[in-house]
């Protein structure tokens, strides 16, 4: 069933020694470089915006307000966490992290 390795000729030998010999060296040099610093962005939600978006939506979720609103769902989860603490919205139910919201009237 099994067949015979086809066996390496001169030729190739030599040609995947030297491709190793360049790799190592690539790696080499990339591994030498100075890491480069992350730019630590700040992304706010207006609350005009935020509210006008949250007054439109039945359900009011982290996932629905970023996807609306265009943002991560770590800042549409402090924006929500913020309005909560204001008594602008509470929390009516869900569950692990998939909480759903209620706009107080």
């Amino acid at each position: 069933m099994g067949g015979n390795k086809k066996k390496p000729t001169q030729s190739n030998a030599s040609k995947s020694q030297e491709n190793k010999n360049t790799n190592k060296e690539d790696t080499k040099k990339s591994s030498t470089s100075k890491p480069q610093q992350k730019q630590k962005l700040s992304v706010l939600i207006e609350e005009n915006q935020g509210m006008k978006t949250i007054s439109s939506m039945k359900a009011i979720t982290v996932q629905g307000v970023a996807r609306t609103l265009g943002v991560k769902i770590s800042v549409a989860n402090n924006f929500i966490k913020n309005l909560e603490n204001k008594n602008i919205i509470r929390n009516v139910g869900g569950f692990s992290g998939h909480k759903i919201y209620q706009k107080i009237k």
